[in-house]
């Protein structure tokens, strides 16, 4: 088969770059939701899960600019600003900054998310591109280690 670069290849490699397009805007949509929730918790119990948070921001924004590149790379253009629609609502801050259930739940959903996001990347580039999916691959594990982070945290904060 043709490498993913190949111009028999376009529509594959356009429908790859539209996923790795809507991963990166998932990204950066988090890296925002998680600033603000790494900043407006209130409380003791608030210190780990916003010193989290405030990490996994680095993270985040590394992947978006693996995402970035790599739609570079398979001659797409990263979007601007204009074309961003938020849609992690789960991910708002809560209206009670003593509300750490709800920054939990929604860092599980936006993780639940792009788990299953990046896998159907992880397919969509079988047999085509092993350097997408290999990218999206080890991206794929630092959002499972976030997700079972976060069960944790959530186990522990519904224990009392």
């Amino acid at each position: 088969m043709a490498d993913i670069l190949d111009p028999s290849n376009r529509d594959r490699r356009e429908a790859i770059v539209r996923l790795l397009t809507q991963g990166y805007w998932m990204e950066m949509e988090t890296v925002m939701s998680y600033t603000a929730n790494s900043i407006n918790p209130d409380g003791m119990r608030a210190d780990p899960i916003r010193a989290s948070l405030l990490t996994d921001v680095q993270e985040e924004l590394a992947h978006a600019q693996l995402f970035g590149r790599r739609i570079k790379e398979l001659y797409g253009q990263v979007p601007g600003t204009r074309e961003f629609t938020a849609v992690q609502h789960e991910l708002q801050p809560p209206a009670d900054a003593l509300d750490l259930a709800h920054v939990i739940r929604g860092v599980i959903a936006a993780e639940q998310g792009a788990i299953a996001h990046y896998n159907a990347i992880i397919d969509a580039c079988d047999g085509i591109d092993p350097v997408t999916q290999d990218m999206v691959t080890t991206i794929l594990a630092d959002e499972q280690g976030h997700l079972r982070q976060f069960e944790g945290f959530l186990r522990e904060y519904e224990a009392g």
